[in-house]
Protein backbone atom coordinates (compact mmCIF):
# COMPACT_ATOMS: atom_id res chain seq x y z
CA UNK A 1 0.00 0.00 0.00
CA UNK A 2 1.22 3.48 -0.81
CA UNK A 3 2.24 5.64 2.14
CA UNK A 4 1.95 9.42 2.19
CA UNK A 5 1.98 12.44 4.44
CA UNK A 6 -0.14 15.30 3.09
CA UNK A 7 -1.06 13.03 0.19
CA UNK A 8 -3.15 10.92 2.53
CA UNK A 9 -6.37 12.80 1.91
CA UNK A 10 -9.50 11.75 3.84
CA UNK A 11 -12.42 10.04 2.16
CA UNK A 12 -15.06 12.36 0.79
CA UNK A 13 -17.56 13.15 3.51
CA UNK A 14 -15.41 11.68 6.30
CA UNK A 15 -13.77 13.62 9.16
CA UNK A 16 -10.09 14.47 9.15
CA UNK A 17 -7.83 11.61 10.12
CA UNK A 18 -6.62 11.28 13.69
CA UNK A 19 -2.92 11.39 14.54
CA UNK A 20 -2.82 7.60 14.70
CA UNK A 21 -4.55 7.32 11.36
CA UNK A 22 -2.07 9.75 9.82
CA UNK A 23 0.70 7.35 10.75
CA UNK A 24 -1.10 4.52 8.95
CA UNK A 25 -0.85 3.71 5.22
CA UNK A 26 -2.76 5.67 2.60
CA UNK A 27 -6.55 5.54 2.85
CA UNK A 28 -7.98 2.37 1.35
CA UNK A 29 -8.47 2.82 -2.38
CA UNK A 30 -10.79 0.68 -4.46
CA UNK A 31 -8.18 -0.07 -7.08
CA UNK A 32 -5.28 -2.32 -6.13
CA UNK A 33 -2.65 -1.15 -8.60
CA UNK A 34 -0.01 1.01 -6.97
CA UNK A 35 0.35 3.19 -10.07
CA UNK A 36 -3.40 3.96 -9.95
CA UNK A 37 -3.11 4.91 -6.28
CA UNK A 38 -0.17 7.25 -6.92
CA UNK A 39 -1.98 8.70 -9.96
CA UNK A 40 -5.09 9.47 -7.96
CA UNK A 41 -3.28 11.02 -4.99
CA UNK A 42 -1.18 13.26 -7.27
CA UNK A 43 -4.27 14.27 -9.24
CA UNK A 44 -6.09 15.18 -6.03
CA UNK A 45 -3.08 17.10 -4.74
CA UNK A 46 -3.06 19.15 -7.94
CA UNK A 47 -6.84 19.62 -7.77
CA UNK A 48 -6.56 20.87 -4.18
CA UNK A 49 -3.83 23.34 -5.00
CA UNK A 50 -0.76 21.61 -3.59
CA UNK A 51 0.81 22.13 -7.02
CA UNK A 52 -0.36 24.96 -9.28
CA UNK A 53 -0.25 25.35 -13.06
CA UNK A 54 3.35 25.99 -14.09
CA UNK A 55 4.76 24.49 -10.90
CA UNK A 56 7.17 21.56 -10.97
CA UNK A 57 6.28 18.33 -9.24
CA UNK A 58 8.81 16.64 -6.96
CA UNK A 59 11.43 14.57 -8.77
CA UNK A 60 10.86 10.88 -9.42
CA UNK A 61 13.22 9.85 -6.57
CA UNK A 62 11.39 12.21 -4.22
CA UNK A 63 8.01 10.79 -5.23
CA UNK A 64 9.33 7.25 -4.80
CA UNK A 65 10.43 8.12 -1.29
CA UNK A 66 7.20 9.95 -0.46
CA UNK A 67 4.92 7.14 -1.63
CA UNK A 68 7.20 4.23 -0.75
CA UNK A 69 7.04 2.74 -4.25
CA UNK A 70 9.45 1.90 -7.05
CA UNK A 71 10.40 4.26 -9.87
CA UNK A 72 8.43 2.26 -12.53
CA UNK A 73 5.27 2.80 -10.45
CA UNK A 74 5.89 6.55 -10.26
CA UNK A 75 6.71 6.73 -13.96
CA UNK A 76 3.47 4.95 -14.88
CA UNK A 77 1.45 7.33 -12.70
CA UNK A 78 3.16 10.36 -14.26
CA UNK A 79 2.60 8.92 -17.73
CA UNK A 80 -1.14 8.70 -17.04
CA UNK A 81 -1.16 12.31 -15.82
CA UNK A 82 0.57 13.33 -19.05
CA UNK A 83 -1.98 11.45 -21.16
CA UNK A 84 -4.72 13.35 -19.32
CA UNK A 85 -2.86 16.62 -20.08
CA UNK A 86 -2.61 17.34 -16.36
CA UNK A 87 1.20 17.45 -16.37
CA UNK A 88 3.86 17.84 -19.03
CA UNK A 89 7.46 16.73 -18.97
CA UNK A 90 10.50 18.79 -19.83
CA UNK A 91 13.62 16.84 -20.68
CA UNK A 92 16.12 17.19 -17.87
CA UNK A 93 13.85 19.29 -15.65
CA UNK A 94 11.05 16.96 -14.53
CA UNK A 95 7.26 17.18 -14.69
CA UNK A 96 5.23 20.39 -14.54
CA UNK A 97 1.54 21.00 -13.92
CA UNK A 98 -0.24 21.78 -17.20
CA UNK A 99 -3.82 22.20 -15.97
CA UNK A 100 -5.75 21.67 -12.76
CA UNK A 101 -8.79 19.43 -12.32
CA UNK A 102 -11.64 20.89 -10.30
CA UNK A 103 -10.98 20.73 -6.57
CA UNK A 104 -14.58 19.56 -6.10
CA UNK A 105 -13.71 16.22 -7.69
CA UNK A 106 -12.09 15.20 -4.39
CA UNK A 107 -15.45 15.28 -2.63
CA UNK A 108 -17.65 14.10 -5.49
CA UNK A 109 -15.78 11.17 -7.06
CA UNK A 110 -15.98 7.85 -5.20
CA UNK A 111 -12.66 7.35 -3.41
CA UNK A 112 -10.31 5.19 -5.43
CA UNK A 113 -12.39 5.44 -8.60
CA UNK A 114 -10.79 8.21 -10.63
CA UNK A 115 -8.16 6.13 -12.44
CA UNK A 116 -10.78 3.50 -13.24
CA UNK A 117 -13.25 6.06 -14.59
CA UNK A 118 -10.62 7.78 -16.77
CA UNK A 119 -9.45 4.43 -18.11
CA UNK A 120 -13.07 3.60 -18.93
CA UNK A 121 -13.42 6.82 -20.94
CA UNK A 122 -10.24 6.01 -22.88
CA UNK A 123 -11.55 2.55 -23.76
CA UNK A 124 -15.01 3.79 -24.62
CA UNK A 125 -13.71 6.52 -26.92
CA UNK A 126 -12.40 3.86 -29.28
CA UNK A 127 -14.99 1.13 -28.87
CA UNK A 128 -18.13 3.26 -28.88
CA UNK A 129 -16.86 5.38 -31.75
CA UNK A 130 -16.67 2.23 -33.87
CA UNK A 131 -20.09 1.12 -32.63
CA UNK A 132 -21.51 4.46 -33.78
CA UNK A 133 -19.91 4.03 -37.20
CA UNK A 134 -21.49 0.60 -37.59
CA UNK A 135 -24.81 1.92 -36.29
CA UNK A 136 -24.78 4.51 -39.08
CA UNK A 137 -24.49 1.68 -41.58
CA UNK A 138 -26.91 -0.78 -40.00
CA UNK A 139 -29.54 1.22 -38.09
CA UNK A 140 -33.22 0.69 -38.63
CA UNK A 141 -36.14 3.01 -38.11
CA UNK A 142 -36.82 1.63 -34.65
CA UNK A 143 -33.23 2.40 -33.58
CA UNK A 144 -33.64 6.05 -34.53
CA UNK A 145 -36.82 6.28 -32.46
CA UNK A 146 -35.14 4.78 -29.39
CA UNK A 147 -32.14 7.10 -29.74
CA UNK A 148 -34.32 10.18 -30.14
CA UNK A 149 -36.48 9.19 -27.17
CA UNK A 150 -33.46 8.68 -24.92
CA UNK A 151 -32.24 12.20 -25.77
CA UNK A 152 -35.69 13.59 -24.92
CA UNK A 153 -35.63 11.83 -21.54
CA UNK A 154 -32.09 13.06 -20.90
CA UNK A 155 -33.05 16.63 -21.80
CA UNK A 156 -35.99 16.53 -19.40
CA UNK A 157 -33.78 15.20 -16.59
CA UNK A 158 -31.13 17.87 -17.14
CA UNK A 159 -33.72 20.64 -17.18
CA UNK A 160 -34.89 19.37 -13.78
CA UNK A 161 -31.24 19.64 -12.64
CA UNK A 162 -31.02 15.87 -12.29
CA UNK A 163 -28.03 13.72 -13.23
CA UNK A 164 -29.88 11.79 -15.93
CA UNK A 165 -27.39 8.93 -15.86
CA UNK A 166 -29.90 6.24 -16.87
CA UNK A 167 -31.11 8.12 -19.94
CA UNK A 168 -27.52 8.88 -20.93
CA UNK A 169 -26.49 5.24 -20.63
CA UNK A 170 -29.66 4.18 -22.47
CA UNK A 171 -28.57 6.35 -25.41
CA UNK A 172 -25.15 4.69 -25.57
CA UNK A 173 -26.69 1.25 -25.28
CA UNK A 174 -29.11 2.08 -28.09
CA UNK A 175 -26.15 2.98 -30.32
CA UNK A 176 -24.62 -0.39 -29.47
CA UNK A 177 -27.89 -2.15 -30.31
CA UNK A 178 -28.04 -0.33 -33.65
CA UNK A 179 -24.55 -1.63 -34.49
CA UNK A 180 -26.05 -5.13 -34.68
CA UNK A 181 -23.03 -6.53 -32.83
CA UNK A 182 -23.81 -8.08 -29.45
CA UNK A 183 -20.26 -7.55 -28.20
CA UNK A 184 -20.77 -3.78 -28.24
CA UNK A 185 -23.94 -4.22 -26.19
CA UNK A 186 -22.11 -6.43 -23.70
CA UNK A 187 -19.33 -3.84 -23.45
CA UNK A 188 -21.73 -1.02 -22.59
CA UNK A 189 -23.45 -3.24 -20.03
CA UNK A 190 -20.09 -4.19 -18.52
CA UNK A 191 -18.99 -0.56 -18.23
CA UNK A 192 -22.33 0.81 -17.03
CA UNK A 193 -21.16 1.30 -13.43
CA UNK A 194 -18.09 3.29 -14.49
CA UNK A 195 -20.23 5.22 -16.95
CA UNK A 196 -22.70 6.08 -14.20
CA UNK A 197 -19.87 7.21 -11.89
CA UNK A 198 -18.37 9.44 -14.59
CA UNK A 199 -21.71 10.98 -15.56
CA UNK A 200 -22.61 11.60 -11.93
CA UNK A 201 -19.31 13.31 -11.15
CA UNK A 202 -19.52 15.53 -14.25
CA UNK A 203 -23.13 16.57 -13.60
CA UNK A 204 -22.55 17.29 -9.91
CA UNK A 205 -19.54 19.41 -10.78
CA UNK A 206 -21.85 21.36 -13.09
CA UNK A 207 -24.38 21.78 -10.30
CA UNK A 208 -21.77 22.97 -7.79
CA UNK A 209 -20.31 25.50 -10.22
CA UNK A 210 -23.78 26.73 -11.25
CA UNK A 211 -22.67 26.38 -14.87
CA UNK A 212 -25.04 25.49 -17.69
CA UNK A 213 -23.77 22.76 -19.97
CA UNK A 214 -27.17 21.30 -20.80
CA UNK A 215 -27.05 22.49 -24.39
CA UNK A 216 -23.49 21.29 -24.89
CA UNK A 217 -24.24 17.79 -23.59
CA UNK A 218 -27.45 17.49 -25.59
CA UNK A 219 -25.83 18.84 -28.74
CA UNK A 220 -23.14 16.17 -28.57
CA UNK A 221 -25.79 13.45 -28.38
CA UNK A 222 -27.77 15.08 -31.18
CA UNK A 223 -24.68 15.15 -33.41
CA UNK A 224 -24.19 11.41 -32.92
CA UNK A 225 -27.85 10.74 -33.71
CA UNK A 226 -27.78 13.00 -36.78
CA UNK A 227 -24.78 11.20 -38.25
CA UNK A 228 -26.42 7.83 -37.62
CA UNK A 229 -29.70 9.01 -39.11
CA UNK A 230 -27.88 10.27 -42.22
CA UNK A 231 -25.95 7.00 -42.52
CA UNK A 232 -22.57 8.72 -42.30
CA UNK A 233 -20.22 6.31 -40.47
CA UNK A 234 -17.18 8.59 -40.50
CA UNK A 235 -19.09 11.48 -38.99
CA UNK A 236 -20.78 9.19 -36.46
CA UNK A 237 -17.41 7.82 -35.38
CA UNK A 238 -15.98 11.31 -34.99
CA UNK A 239 -19.04 12.64 -33.15
CA UNK A 240 -19.03 9.80 -30.63
CA UNK A 241 -15.28 10.08 -30.03
CA UNK A 242 -15.60 13.83 -29.53
CA UNK A 243 -18.53 13.37 -27.14
CA UNK A 244 -16.78 10.82 -24.92
CA UNK A 245 -13.57 12.87 -24.83
CA UNK A 246 -15.54 15.96 -23.82
CA UNK A 247 -17.38 13.90 -21.21
CA UNK A 248 -14.06 12.86 -19.70
CA UNK A 249 -12.94 16.49 -19.53
CA UNK A 250 -16.20 17.49 -17.87
CA UNK A 251 -15.74 14.70 -15.33
CA UNK A 252 -12.28 16.03 -14.47
CA UNK A 253 -13.60 19.58 -14.29
CA UNK A 254 -11.57 20.92 -17.21
CA UNK A 255 -14.40 22.29 -19.35
CA UNK A 256 -15.40 25.88 -18.68
CA UNK A 257 -18.31 27.88 -20.09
Amino acid sequence: MVRTNEAALPHAGQPEATEAENAAPLFSLRQKRLADQVYEVLLLQIARGAYRVGQRLPSEPQLCNEFGVSRPVVREALARLRLDNIVRSRRGSGSWVEREPSDAIATIAPSGSIAEIVRSYEFRAGVEAEAAALAAQRREGRDLQVLARSIEVLAAALKRNEVGAKADIDFHRAVAVASRNSLFIQTVDMLSNSMRDGITVARRLKQQSNSDRIHQVLDEHEQVLLAIREEDPDRAREAMHRHITASRDRMLGFVTD
